[in-house]
């Protein structure tokens, strides 16, 4: 397979790689990531200086975010093969490019339409981005090594979701160059430019042996399924359910599922198919996709009615409720940055199921004293910090045991299915633990804390899910004593 570039041919295949190389390639796909969930928290301090300066109307500014979500749920499979197919690094290199370009154009929007446009065509651009950062780390590192590499992709997932808000609050404040919240989208410029220039320099090269092909009618068939259940399950938690809504729900999960059925006969003929249905044979990939999609239900969920009940129940501004939200944070990045790679060796899935309980427990009493009244207090804050290390150990773990039996040869495909997967329950999150919240209050701020004990029940009962799952993996997944490990990673 040829190379991208004159300097792209320069870079070194991962056995050939020194260390110092591999850690520069690592920080290059890791600052996508940065500004990938950057995009996702940073606007939402920023939606109503954006609905003053374009006059946008209530609906615009939901499209505003959730355009964003559902190109990049509905289209990350298809960017997961295109990296199989032609190479991450490639691939990585042209889905950052894609995504600065998409920022300076809804950094420049005249109008609504424009931004929520721009918008769809950023998430597609993360699509074809995203699958890449993880597809890379399987490449260049040992699973064992993953599990400390991927730690670091959490606690930088979790200062992005500390710092994001405060960040666009702080450039919407200081207004530089008058530019107002034009700079939340403008300021991946310089980050993605930075990412691509050094990209080219130390990202791992194609593998020359690749030689899978795209499925056209395949990738149509998956982006029309999943774009359309994410547009229903979207849709549906912010107006209702209706009829037609309801029958979109149930054409597009046909779609899915005819297209697994139609992927799976074309694999068994040696034709390429857009997902890799063999990947769901791999007991520890099926049970924890499968954990991963319930554990996002349930924390997208938490953060949602979170957020609501802090600003409409308790009337907190969003900076306050930013502020508030840092030990939940700081909780996140301890369980993933500090506990995952000291204890998943040893303790192997006892941890994620520990993690679990952990969160459990903080998120019920977290909720209790919401209700109470309490606005943020040293006993919100500590339940919120329990809740948090309880996350981070749930879900750290997921990443590397989604990973850890799959041939780098379907990396990109497997990291994708593992994002689809988490966007969709993430979707699901919002649509049910929010109509749950929202059925269970009024109009009144004291109505709305209701809302918060059935909703608590909703979010215990999707972590419940995601322990189950997790309980039937092998009881000694990434112990010291498991040659079963695939270095046939290699």
């Amino acid at each position: 397979m040829s190379e991208l570039t004159d300097a792209s041919a320069m870079r070194a295949g991962p056995e050939e790689m020194s260390d110092r190389r591999k850690t520069a390639a690592f920080l290059t796909v890791l600052t996508a990531l940065v500004m990938e969930v950057g995009d996702s928290t940073i606007v939402n301090t920023a939606l109503l200086t954006i609905r003053d300066g374009l006059l946008a109307s209530p609906v615009a500014m939901q499209w505003i975010v959730a355009g964003y979500l559902l190109t990049l749920g509905s289209l990350l499979l298809l960017g997961g093969r295109l990296g199989d197919a032609f190479g991450y690094s490639r691939v990585f290199v042209i889905g950052t490019t894609g995504f600065v370009l998409a920022s300076l154009f809804c950094g420049l929007a005249q109008t609504p339409g424009q931004l929520v446009a721009a918008r769809m065509v950023q998430g597609a651009a993360g699509a074809v981005m995203a699958p890449q950062t993880m597809a890379v780390v399987q490449v260049l590192y040992t699973p064992l090594e993953r599990v400390t590499k991927l730690a670091y992709f959490g606690v930088i997932v979790g200062l992005a979701a500390i710092l994001g808000p405060i960040i666009g609050g702080l450039l919407i404040e200081w207004n530089l160059f008058g530019l107002g919240w034009r700079l939340i989208f403008l300021i991946n410029l310089p980050i993605g430019l930075g990412a691509i220039l050094v990209g080219l320099f130390v990202l791992p090269k194609a593998d020359p042996s690749a030689s899978l092909r795209i499925d056209p009618a395949g990738a149509l068939i998956f982006a029309g399924g999943f774009g359309g259940l994410l547009y229903a399950l979207i849709t549906g938690a912010e107006t209702g359910w209706s009829v037609w809504l309801l029958g979109l729900f149930a054409v597009c999960m046909a779609m899915i599922v005819a297209g697994w059925f139609r992927a799976g006969a074309r694999r068994g003929r040696g034709e390429p198919a857009i997902i890799e249905p063999a990947l769901f044979n791999i007991g520890t990939f099926r049970w924890g996709v499968l954990a991963a999609f319930s554990f996002s239900s349930a924390s997208i969920g938490f953060l949602l009615i979170l957020s609501v009940s802090l600003q409409q129940g308790l009337g907190l501004s969003p900076f306050e409720t930013a502020l508030v939200h840092i030990p939940f944070s700081a909780g996140v990045m301890l369980g993933i940055g500090v506990l995952v790679p000291r204890l998943l060796p040893r303790i192997g899935k006892t941890l994620p199921l520990l993690g679990g309980a952990a969160m459990i427990v903080g998120t019920f009493l977290a909720t209790r004293a919401i209700m109470n009244g309490d606005d943020g207090g040293i006993g919100l804050l500590s339940c919120l910090a329990l809740a948090g290390v309880g996350m981070g150990t749930m879900s750290g773990p997921l990443g590397p045991i989604v990973l850890a039996e799959v041939n780098r040869a379907n990396a990109g495909t497997a990291s994708a299915t593992l994002r689809t997967a988490q966007q969709i329950g993430g979707a699901l999150g919002i649509a049910i633990i929010g109509a749950v919240y929202f059925s269970a209050t009024g109009e009144e701020a004291a109505a709305r804390l209701a809302g918060l004990g059935p909703a608590g029940l909703a979010i215990a009962a999707a972590v419940a899910l995601s322990l189950l799952s997790v309980s039937r993996l092998p009881s000694d997944i990434f112990g010291q004593n498991k040659p079963a490990l695939r270095e046939a990673s290699d």
